[in-house]
């Protein structure tokens, strides 16, 4: 049973922790904020660019069926011949203390690589941060894994068209196709990890609603220059702010999981310090009365 100044030494040290986990907590928070709204902003300019490129592809898919014509698609666009190399693109962090945020990122890349290289397929690895990329390389060692530095300062929109351009020089030499394991934010305690297809771009456009009409109202759409010229000069910007979406929902998760879990870790040290006070105060209470007893039973022997 631990004595009193094991006890005084313990109580210490776990209210020092909690000042740091509250820190943490603080600093976490203040993140989330900012990241939240860096997301909520970036998600209007995605969404209207995605409608844009949607209407462009509808509207030549369209004249093809129409017109009996078969249009040269982009390369971004192309379907590889062979789809025998898979490039992964990892969003994890660079550091831990943030719940089971990095553990669910290496979960969902474990199987993803499982199940192409169960398909015969090549697969390649790019982890942008260190902590799912040095999981990888312990458990996979006959992937190919990069680890990349990456948005160490927070999302930075020009250090993500760099990584886009270095992944579109890559199409169709050192790869077939990309896919991006990202986590998804939808709240500070809800969050999911997703796989995607990046490369080639593949839109959904049968989402049963008029985003991807070529027709507003009374009025249509034209195109000035032709709607391969558009698509072909607007396709960068888009896959652009594609990556970037999920960059920010990744840091935003980080963060949102740092703070809970550094939450947390205040509530339990304050629960700790409760019951150890407790102990603590019993137990000296213990030695003052063992003491007045002694005292006591001493003068009435004398």
């Amino acid at each position: 049973m631990a004595g009193l100044k094991e006890l005084r030494t313990r109580i210490s040290s776990i209210t020092s922790t909690s000042k740091i986990t509250s820190a943490m907590k603080m600093v976490a928070a203040a993140r989330l904020k900012r990241s939240t709204d860096m997301l909520n902003q970036s998600k209007e300019y995605s969404r209207d660019l995605k409608k844009v490129i949607g209407r462009v592809i509808s509207s030549i898919h369209k004249d093809e069926a129409e017109k009996n014509i078969a249009y040269a698609w982009p390369k971004v666009m192309q379907k590889a011949a062979k789809e025998e190399v898979y490039q992964l693109v990892i969003f994890s962090s660079d550091k831990g203390l943030c719940g089971s945020y990095n553990a669910n990122v290496l979960k969902e890349s474990l199987k993803r690589v499982n199940e192409l290289i169960e398909a015969g397929k090549k697969v390649k690895v790019l982890s942008l941060g260190k902590k799912a990329g040095e999981a990888l390389k312990r458990r996979c060692s006959c992937v190919d894994i990069e680890i990349m530095d990456f948005a160490v300062k927070g999302p930075n929109y020009g250090e993500t068209a760099n990584l886009v351009n270095r992944l579109l020089q890559g199409l169709g030499k050192d790869f077939d196709i990309c896919e991006v394991i990202y986590t998804n934010f939808n709240s500070a305690i809800n969050r999911v990890v997703k796989t995607e297809q990046f490369l080639p771009v593949c839109l959904d456009l049968e989402n049963g609603d008029d985003d991807f009409s070529d027709k507003s109202g009374d009025a249509f759409y034209a195109y000035e220059g032709g709607k391969l010229a558009l698509l072909q000069n607007v396709m960068p910007s888009f896959v652009v702010s594609e990556m970037f979406q999920k960059l920010v929902n990744s840091q935003t998760s980080e963060h949102g999981a740092r703070m809970t879990s550094m939450d947390n870790a205040t509530r339990n040290a304050k629960d700790m310090i409760s019951k150890l006070t407790l102990r603590y105060n019993r137990l000296r209470q213990s030695a003052i009365t063992t003491e007045l007893i002694e005292i006591i039973s001493g003068a009435e022997a004398l």
